[in-house]
């Protein structure tokens, strides 16, 4: 069946309330103690890379379908379920929003000593996803939530999202790390949100040759290309690169490193520390100028529909129901765990029948 929809994602303020954050906590932790049971870690990462069920499984938990709380709040009631039993399940989560995805290397090194695996590629990955959704798709939405998902054997995956304060909407980003086949061309599993206007998309398939000339004039000495940005300031402000925020000295300073650290490809160039949008933009901008290899207008956007929230809708949370999913998850965990797997195959059937 082809699953399609439409709904807009506006930015919501305000916490969930206690009551139902700690509910969410124990059932979030119960749904993924089921799926570990059953299917191991790594399906986990598999199912919340997927939109269509991290979406009903924040539902589920007791959100609303129209806030953009859902992926925060979801994350962070993973993550407090989990801890403490991360070596248990096989599973960790790091980051989350504001300050808190600024921890995640120090999180994500201290999952590596306890899982006993160098978490340098970890950290690596963690970089450039949010690298790619900040700078690589310029799509006007600025990150503010970075989650990291990772197994005992390294495995990963990424949900992170950000807001665009003109219209007040957010936008969510699925990654899965087994399915990265290169962190510049079509790497995500999904980006959810409304599509947009033209969006620089420098990590579109179609955008390889613009990545080519974007690298190869990294590598070239400022003082040649900063007059030529010069010369592009002065095009009709219609020009879709938007040239009239880009500035020579600024961008000049930038390129000075690009051109001592002579990247090999692009995706190195994106790693730069100090390589940023705006660099990207006046290098896209000269590539299309000078070698005619324009980017991709491409908006990445595949799923729309909005996220979950905490003020009644479609209906009030049934606390009594809510606790009693819980308690049946839970029980039908720990049975399994002694070899009693009656009702984890319940569920399965349940599954089977309305999936």
């Amino acid at each position: 069946m082809r699953r399609t929809g439409t709904a807009t994602l506006p930015l919501h303020g305000g916490v969930a309330p206690r009551w139902l954050f700690e509910r969410m906590t124990r059932l979030a932790r119960a749904v993924v103690l089921a799926l570990v049971e059953d299917s191991g870690p790594d399906e986990v990462l598999r199912r919340l890379s997927n939109p269509f069920w991290f979406q009903a499984f924040g539902c589920v938990l007791g959100f609303d379908w129209h806030s953009s709380g859902l992926t925060t709040t979801v994350c962070e009631a993973l993550k407090q379920g989990l801890r403490g039993l991360e070596r248990e399940v096989g599973l960790a989560v790091a980051g989350g929003k504001g300050a808190a995805s600024r921890r995640t290397p120090d999180e994500l090194r201290a999952y590596g000593d306890r899982f006993g695996f160098d978490a340098g590629h970890l950290i690596y990955a963690s970089r450039l996803t949010a690298k790619v959704d900040n700078n690589a798709v310029q799509d006007g939405y600025q990150l503010y939530h970075h989650t990291f998902f990772v197994t005992r054997s390294g495995a990963w995956a990424v949900v992170q999202q950000g807001m665009r304060e003109a219209d007040r909407t957010a936008r969510r980003y699925h990654w899965l790390g087994e399915a990265v086949r290169d962190f510049v061309c079509e790497p995500h599993a999904a980006v959810c949100a409304e599509r947009i206007g033209p969006t620089l998309n420098l990590v579109a398939r179609e955008s390889e040759a613009a990545r080519k000339t974007i690298t190869e004039l990294s590598r070239q000495r400022p003082e040649r290309l900063v007059p030529e940005l010069h010369k592009a300031l002065r095009l009709p402000s219609r020009h879709q690169l938007l040239v009239s925020d880009l500035n020579p000295k600024k961008v000049g300073r930038i390129l000075l490193r690009t051109y001592e650290a002579q990247a090999a490809h692009f995706e190195a160039l994106l790693a730069l520390r100090g390589v940023g949008a705006r660099t990207l933009r006046a290098l896209a901008l000269l590539s299309e100028l000078l070698a005619g290899a324009p980017p991709s207008w491409r908006d990445p956007a595949r799923f729309s529909f909005a996220h979950g929230g905490k003020d009644g809708h479609p209906y009030p949370v049934d606390r009594d129901t809510y606790d009693r999913t819980v308690a049946v998850l839970e029980d039908a965990v720990c049975r399994a765990r002694v070899g009693q797997t009656d009702r984890l195959e319940a569920l399965r059937r349940l599954h089977r029948l309305v999936g």
